[in-house]
């Protein structure tokens, strides 16, 4: 199968074959309205051999009354079918839309770590308004023009068959031009959208990234990059705009050509009374009106081309398999509170060794702390606990299951996590702690008190109803952390997982947060990464990881007992703290 058609097959079984009825029904009217085309053509003939030629006012009224029946049923018919086939074309593009957001979803995060936010968001917005543009043209116009232009070419066929040829003498000049222009078009569209992806990717960036811009004077730097970038789309949407503009252009010259030919070849006919007034008028509003039908059929060849190029990057994207799935015969999760173990656990991102025979338990119930320097492998535990990645050797599990034996939805669903960066969406804070559970208001006063939330829910104006923000902004860093806190709560998993919950915090705000957190632990298996070791030193346990090794582990007091790395990181924060800065006695 060729690929337009392939293209279409795919758009066709994926998302417009479910409203086909709407779509027969649209194209019922526009048959209806393509026809009256070819009926006011028609028409022509009587109008002037009867009417204007003949002198016949009978012939005046019922000539009159068929035309203005034709222009009636014609505004219905436009009116119905547009309003249909622009209810299929949202719906549709709704689907589509959907299912992309659905399906990235669902992919690694090695794939959202290789497309950012910027080239996701156009892929799902920008890329699918590319392709309902095509809707008005490709379906609507197109559907219509072609009734038209049969019913137009059936009038001029019925007048004069020669003439008819004459008229489209020109046509043959039009195929070779039209497949190089096709080819350019299509080309220059994947480029448009390449730079389209770049520009949202750009300024995803800078708008979440405002107070780093402005603090190191980035404006004139960040304001430079998109200049490039929007010069390198202004041209290259230049280039697609001729070509576009260059097919209805060729359909120009081929009607030139043809409208002299049958103004010389017709015209003589006339004068030798071999064909009268009305038929030359009647075959040349035909012909007249089937020029303009043809140009918007020439541009839908150059919209479909930018349409494709979009259609073609959905359907790779839809077609990207993760490499994370459920096992084909899953496990039932643990029914009662894990412990976690990590047994000769290997992983390479790249050629890059970042776990190196990693073994550690963390007990039931109790808190682990994960302790060492940047780099030593620690927030990568939590991603194979989560199964974001998959180790290339050894074993993850929680309790007596492996976490690849576990449907990912369970899995994910014996877990909470706290991080630094909280994750809070431009809705109510009621919303943002309660997400899609099904929660009675004494649990979720009960969480909101545990994790402080109703400390700072009186200064707001709204209360619990009040807007979070786009990513939380409406909130300080410690308030966004004890909503997360209540979200957790509300959870209430067995497994907690907390990714420097404290570290951004002020003193103030990490002794409420931290207090929280305590609470939140209680009766859990808790796994905390710390750098400031004061925040981890009642942990039951503290595992030292050094370059993807366990390189000691005990309690505090243990390992502040004997020489080795945590005594060394904590007398060296220690001195820092004496000498004002951050560390235990902070």
């Amino acid at each position: 199968m060729s690929e337009r058609p392939r293209l279409f097959a795919w758009l066709w079984r994926g998302y417009l074959r479910r409203y086909a009825g709407l779509m027969v029904l649209a194209m019922v009217f526009m048959a209806i309205e393509g026809a009256m085309f070819g009926g006011l053509s028609y028409m022509m003939k009587p109008m002037f051999d009867q009417v204007f030629v003949g002198g016949d006012r009978d012939a005046l009224v019922w000539v009159g009354l068929v035309v203005l029946g034709i222009f009636v049923t014609r505004a219905v018919a436009s009116v119905v079918q547009k309003v249909l086939l622009t209810r299929v074309s949202q719906m549709s593009m709704g689907d589509i839309r959907l299912d992309l957001l659905t399906h990235l979803m669902s992919l690694d995060q090695e794939f959202h770590q290789q497309h950012g936010p910027g080239y996701l968001i156009q892929r799902v917005e920008g890329d699918v308004n590319a392709i309902a543009k095509v809707w008005n043209t490709l379906i609507t116009g197109a559907g219509r023009d072609v009734v038209a232009l049969v019913s137009l070419f059936g009038v001029a066929l019925s007048i004069d068959w020669r003439w008819t040829l004459v008229a489209l003498v020109g046509a043959p000049l039009l195929v070779g031009p039209s497949v190089l222009l096709q080819r350019f078009v299509r080309g220059n569209a994947r480029e448009v959208r390449d730079i389209a992806a770049r520009l949202s990717t750009r300024l995803n960036e800078v708008f979440h990234g405002i107070v780093p811009v402005k603090l190191n004077g980035l404006e004139r730097y960040q304001a430079e990059k998109y200049r490039a970038l929007t010069r390198a789309r202004i041209r290259a949407e230049t280039r697609s705009a001729a070509g576009q503009a260059s097919l209805p252009g060729l359909i120009d010259l081929m009607s030139g050509i043809g409208f002299v030919g049958v103004l010389y070849y017709g015209g003589s006919e006339i004068l030798s009374g071999q064909k009268t007034v009305g038929d030359f008028m009647a075959f040349f509003t035909a012909i007249g009106l089937a020029f303009e039908p043809l140009r918007r059929l020439g541009a839908v060849s150059g919209v479909w081309q930018v349409a494709a190029a979009s259609i073609e990057r959905i359907k790779e994207l839809l077609e990207t398999v993760p490499r994370l799935r459920d096992p084909a015969t899953p496990l039932a999760v643990p029914d009662h509170v894990p412990d976690v173990r990590l047994e000769d656990v290997r992983l390479c991102f790249g050629g890059t060794e970042v776990l190196r025979g990693l073994s550690f338990t963390a007990a039931a119930g109790k808190t682990t702390a994960l302790v060492g320097a940047s780099g030593a492998g620690k927030s990568t535990v939590f991603n194979l606990l989560t199964r974001l990645v998959d180790p290339q050797m050894g074993r993850v599990m929680i309790g007596d299951v492996l976490v690849e034996e576990l449907r990912l939805t369970d899995l994910r669903g014996l877990i909470s996590v706290v991080s630094q960066e909280s994750l809070l969406f431009d809705e109510s804070l009621r919303e943002n702690i309660v997400l899609d559970q099904v929660i009675d208001s004494a649990a979720l006063d009960s969480a909101m008190n545990a994790a402080h939330v109703t400390d700072f829910l009186p200064r707001l104006e709204h209360g619990l109803d009040s807007p979070a923000g786009p990513r939380g902004s409406n909130l300080s860093g410690g308030q966004r952390q004890r909503v997360a806190i209540a979200r957790a709560l509300l959870r209430d998993t067995p497994v907690l997982l907390l990714d420097e919950a404290t570290s951004a915090l002020d003193a103030q705000s990490e002794a409420v947060v931290q207090e929280a957190l305590e609470r939140l632990a209680q009766g859990r298996t808790t796994l905390v990464i710390a750098h400031r070791l004061s925040t981890v030193r009642n942990a039951d346990h503290i595992v030292v990881m050094d370059h993807g090794r366990v390189v000691d582990e005990g309690t505090h007091e243990q390992l502040i007992a004997r020489p080795g790395p945590y005594a060394e990181l904590y007398r060296l924060q220690f001195d820092t703290a004496q000498g004002g800065g951050d560390g235990p006695g902070a």
